[in-house]
């Protein structure tokens, strides 16, 4: 006998309806054909064991197996469940009338329970779209997969409640969960606050207009002068996402099996810190097959890379690309793969090899030839992809002490969230550009345009300082930035000046 039951593959961050094809014929013998991979293969001991133990038997006969279609290669044991159910049907061991309603997928143990599985959010998502009535998946994946609307999510523990649920002898439950409510219970707490720093205001406000621009950010600073900790409270003073964007970003977590199994909707943006070990297909995805990488990880967040010349040449070169594109495309023989991946990039590094470069107190110090040779590692292309430059330097004894708690990260969020209407309104008719960091030669020109007290304010500070030719653009975006904070239309000259700060790493004026 013929069964169909259907499961889902998850190839990207979108999935595919796999249909499982279960034929069971005289003779003897297990096929299972369809470009399977080695665990889908040695999926027949698990499926085995799991209905023994559970008072049922695979059928001793010929069990031919397709899992169409037989073209697109199929991976991991989330399969097991599928195949299982399938096999029980077309041995006529339990009723077949309402499996063809459900999308079924699920890893087995020995025992029958179930193990999480991958990639549960676009599964129920795809399921909603092909107008399946209902999606079956382990209770682990229950509450992510629950975030879609308009389809029933039966988060079950084991194969006897899919048993007794698919023959009408238990009703289990559909997994409820309240999208909105999950999406803004998480935003007025945010884990990391800049309350809690001491000191360090102007580096503070040289945050807040990196996230109310989306511009990239360097911080150069000695050990223990508060980088990492003022790198990780990023993330809170950024907009809150907007549901769409929180849809998306659990996708990718979803596909790269990263969430936890009591959160469902991700609402909180990203913040990922890779070792400076990590190697250049951890970074950018990819694989055997395919997965998401650091850089899709962070989409929407934040990706902090800290000690920036520690990393390899080779993994900082491929951010080239991804930060022009916000995309990251991963190329195979017989496929293409394509992850979001819309990040802001935050770099910290010291000054120096010794880290206490033009630090009079610093127990050591390094030549102007060896940070010379240290700042060499960043190459100039990606360099000229990181608009704010800035020196941190360390807290004083009496700021540490103060017992006086600093601005909270929602009192700054409102004046970025702010800034970032007006750049969204002022951006509305172009697709590709949402935010000031964005901007490409003909919007500078167009929305950046200087008076001529500005035009010489910034013509002799350039000269003066040497900079590069490259940080004329980026003053200008951040320049605009600091405009949108306090409201206005026109760039002035304290725009300019504050904006030419904060370009302390091209290499003349940093060793100048």
């Amino acid at each position: 006998m013929l069964i169909k039951v259907f499961g889902s593959s998850v190839f990207g961050v979108d999935a595919t309806t796999i249909t499982v094809e279960v034929n069971i014929d005289k003779g003897i013998g297990y096929h299972l054909v369809g470009l399977p991979d080695n665990a889908i293969k040695e999926s027949s001991y698990r499926i085995a064991a799991a209905l023994k133990n559970n008072g049922y038997k695979l059928p001793g006969k010929k069990i031919t197996i397709n899992m169409a279609p037989a073209d697109l290669r199929k991976e991991g044991a989330a399969y097991d469940l599928t195949i299982a159910v399938g096999i029980l049907a077309a041995s006529n061991q339990i009723q077949k009338e309402h499996i063809d309603e459900y999308l079924i997928m699920g890893e087995l143990s020995l025992d029958g329970s179930l193990q999480p599985i991958r990639g549960a959010l676009p599964i129920a998502i795809k399921a909603r779209e092909e107008g399946f009535k209902g999606c079956i998946v382990p209770i682990q994946n229950a509450k992510e997969a629950g975030i879609v609307d308009d389809l029933d999510v039966y988060g079950v523990e084991n194969i006897k409640q899919v048993i007794d649920f698919l023959e009408g002898n238990t009703d289990l439950k559909p997994t409820l969960v309240d999208t909105k409510q999950e999406f803004y219970a998480a935003l007025e707490h945010p884990e990391f606050d800049f309350a809690d720093v001491k000191g360090q205001e102007g580096i503070k406000r040289c945050m807040e207009i990196a996230a109310a621009g989306g511009h990239n950010i360097i911080l150069v600073g000695p050990p223990g002068s508060g980088k990492t900790m003022l790198s990780k409270r990023l993330p809170s003073i950024l907009p809150p996402m907007s549901l769409h964007e929180a849809l998306e970003t659990t996708k990718i977590h979803s596909v790269a099996g990263r969430i936890k199994e009591q959160i469902g909707l991700i609402a909180e943006r990203p913040f990922r810190s890779p070792h400076h070990t990590i190697s250049d297909v951890a970074l950018v995805g990819g694989g055997s097959y395919p997965q998401p990488g650091e850089i899709s990880l962070s989409h929407n967040g934040v990706l902090f890379l800290d000690e920036l010349p520690e990393f390899k040449r080779n993994v900082l070169e491929v951010l080239r690309q991804p930060l022009e594109d916000r995309e990251v495309t991963i190329s195979r023989a017989r496929f293409t793969v394509t992850y979001p991946s819309s990040f802001m990039l935050v770099a910290s590094m010291n000054p120096s090899p010794s880290g206490y470069f033009n630090d009079p107190d610093g127990p050591t110090a390094s030549s102007p030839m060896e940070v010379q040779r240290y700042l060499n590692k960043i190459s100039g292309p990606l360099l000229d992809r990181i608009d704010i430059h800035i020196e941190v330097t360390p807290v004083p004894f009496d700021q540490l002490s103060e017992e006086r708690r600093g601005e909270s990260s929602i009192a700054i969020r409102k004046r970025v969230t702010a800034a970032r209407v007006l750049q969204t309104k002022r951006f509305n008719a172009l697709p590709n550009i949402h935010y000031n960091a964005q901007m490409g030669v003909r919007q500078i020109r167009e929305y950046c345009a200087l008076d001529d007290a500005s035009k010489q304010l910034l013509k002799s500070a350039m000269e003066r300082l040497n900079l590069s030719a490259r940080a004329y653009d980026r003053i200008l975006k951040v320049s605009r930035t600091i405009a949108d904070l306090e409201g206005v239309d026109t760039i002035k000259g304290h725009h300019i000046s504050e904006a030419i700060q904060y370009r302390s790493l091209d290499r003349e004026g940093w060793l100048g």
